[in-house]
C-alpha cells in the first residue's frame, strides 16, 4: 500500500461511518449475535467473539452496548438466525472484490450484491476466484497523534505479544498478526493503554491496483457505495489502490 497512508484510509472510512454510526453499531451487533450463538457468551473461550469485541471498541461502541448485545444474544432463543455468506467478483479493470454478509435471506442478499456489481460495470465470480489474492490477517492501526510511546517500544510490545509485522508511516503505525494471534496482541496493546484507530481481522490484498480511468473509478465507487448501503453486508475488501 505504498504511496499513501493506511491511516488516511482508515480515517476516511471512519468519517464515512460516523455519518451512519447507527448502521456500524447494527453491523457489529449482528456479528456479536452470531459469534455468541456459534461459540458462547464468554470472549475468553470464544475467539470469534473476542475479535468482534475488539472491532467494536475500535469503533467506539460503548461497553454497555457490547455487554447488552452479548446478554441479549445469549438469552434470546428466538433471535433471528443469520447465515454467513461470501461473494467474490470483479469491478472495473479487474479490481478484485470480496463481500462478506450476514443474512436471514440469502436470495435477497445475493440479488442485491449481484445488482451492485452489475451497476458498477463489474461481475460476480465463483468462490475462490479472487480470494487467493488476499491474505487473512489481524490488522491494528494506531494514530501517531494518539500515541505517546516511541516506535521502538510499541514495536517491542507488539512483537513480544506475537505480532507478525510492525511498520511505521508518516501518521500511523501498523501492526499485522496471524488471525490466531490477533487477540493476544490486541490485549497487550490495550493493557498498555494504546489507543487503536482500527483493530480487526481483515483481508489484506497481496498487491494493489491503480485506476486512472475516471469512468472506471466512478463505476467502482458506485459498486462500493451500493454495497455499503446494504444492511446485510458486513465487510467489503478490494485491491484498489485508492
Amino acid at each position: 500500500m505504498s504511496g499513501h497512508s493506511k491511516f488516511a484510509n482508515i480515517k476516511h472510512k471512519k468519517e464515512k461511518n460516523d455519518a451512519a454510526k447507527g448502521k456500524i453499531f447494527t453491523i457489529i451487533g449482528r456479528e456479536i449475535a452470531v459469534a455468541v450463538k456459534e461459540g458462547g457468551p464468554d470472549p475468553a473461550n470464544n475467539f470469534k467473539l473476542a475479535q468482534v469485541i475488539a472491532k467494536a471498541k475500535a469503533n467506539n461502541m460503548p461497553n454497555d452496548t457490547i455487554d447488552r448485545g452479548i446478554k441479549k444474544a445469549a438469552g434470546d432463543a428466538n433471535a433471528v438466525n443469520y447465515e454467513r455468506v461470501t461473494y467474490e467478483g470483479y469491478g472495473p479493470n479487474g479490481i478484485a472484490i470480496i463481500v462478506e454478509a450476514l443474512t436471514d435471506n440469502k436470495n435477497r442478499t445475493a440479488a442485491n450484491v449481484r445488482s451492485a456489481f452489475t451497476k458498477g460495470n463489474g461481475s460476480i465470480g465463483t468462490q475462490g476466484c479472487v480470494s487467493f489474492m488476499f491474505d487473512k490477517k489481524g490488522q491494528i492501526i494506531i494514530d501517531k497523534e494518539e500515541c505517546d510511546m516511541s516506535a521502538d517500544d510499541l514495536m517491542m510490545i507488539a512483537l513480544d505479544a506475537g505480532a507478525e509485522d510492525f511498520s511505521e508511516e508518516d501518521d500511523s503505525f501498523e501492526v499485522i498478526t496471524l488471525p490466531d494471534d490477533f487477540d493476544a496482541v490486541y490485549k497487550a496493546l490495550e493493557e498498555n493503554k494504546i489507543v487503536m484507530a482500527s483493530a480487526e481481522v481483515t483481508m489484506i490484498p497481496q498487491n494493489y491496483v491503480e485506476l486512472t480511468d475516471e469512468n472506471a473509478i466512478k463505476f467502482l465507487n458506485r459498486t462500493l457505495d451500493l454495497l455499503d448501503e446494504d444492511d446485510d453486508v458486513q465487510a467489503v475488501y478490494h485491491n484498489w489502490d485508492e
